[in-house]
């Protein structure tokens, strides 16, 4: 082991987006792992590896009748373990950077449920469409599409997190286009108040692929909720409706008198 060795350690951390340390561990799992395959091996043992020098160590100890380690550590290293351990330890290394790179591509999206992601079509079939997030996939349910709307391949689309599930594969992302928390996510996008806080979104009841309507209310007496949605001329909330291929979005004031509220959401 050299600094070849090292050189290669830090462009594939760099290019794998893999953390430098996680990548010892792995190699030092490896070699212990190869290093237990070899005849004659102690039971108890482990591999050092020196980050300088990148010089490989095993040590091991003794166990007692009861399995406890007892007596001093010493070097157990085999003259030839090097070239032995190669093969295996290539291969151990090949698996654990795969987990390594799924735990990364989990932690990237565990607890995001209730965020919105933009992904590209790559499949569809009756069951479910998968949407192509850059370093993972997303599934999208046919329950959780909007009836009769005609994903294409290749088109971009937004979709609401539902759920993050982790997988012996990865994370496994679903998705929705008819939550109704989608509309509020794409309002947040278009509309600066409602992300700031100024306006918020009350209530919201959704047809998806048919009508949306949303309650809206203010926290700055000076701030016009409906208005703030809508937009000048009506740019923002055609920005959501194009989003969502044309399904007819009503925004109605927020009222804390119910006879009053249901009024104004009827009209």
């Amino acid at each position: 082991m050299n600094s070849e060795m090292m050189e290669a350690l830090e462009a594939l951390a760099s290019e794998r987006g893999i953390p430098l340390d996680a990548l010892f561990a792995a190699l030092a799992d490896a070699l212990e792992s190869a290093y237990k395959r070899m005849p004659g091996a102690h039971e108890f043992s482990w591999v050092t590896i020196d980050s300088d020098t990148m010089e490989i160590r095993v040590f091991a100890q003794d166990l007692d009748e009861e399995g406890e380690a007892v007596g001093e550590e010493y070097d157990v290293t085999p003259d030839n373990f090097g070239r032995i351990a190669a093969q295996t330890a290539r291969q151990v290394m090949s698996q654990r950077i795969r987990e390594a790179e799924r735990d990364l591509k989990y932690e990237e999206y565990a607890g995001r449920e209730g965020d919105i992601v933009t992904g590209m079509i790559q499949q569809t079939d009756s069951r479910y469409t998968l949407l192509d997030l850059g370093r993972v996939e997303a599934l999208l349910p046919q329950a959780e599409q909007v009836p009769f709307e005609r994903p294409e391949a290749n088109a971009r689309m937004k979709a609401y997190i539902v759920e993050v599930r982790k997988t012996a594969k990865g994370p496994q992302i679903v998705v929705s286009r008819t939550h109704p928390g989608l509309i509020k996510r794409l309002f947040e996008l278009e509309v600066p108040e409602i992300a700031d806080g100024v306006v918020e979104i009350r209530a919201c009841a959704r047809e998806p692929g048919h009508r949306t309507k949303i309650a809206v209310g203010s926290n700055d007496v000076n701030v016009d909720p409906v208005g703030a949605c809508v937009g000048a001329r009506g740019a923002r909330v055609r920005m959501v409706v194009n989003e969502l291929r044309g399904e007819k979005i009503d925004i109605v004031p927020f009222s804390d008198d119910p006879a009053d509220f249901v009024m104004k959401a009827l009209s």
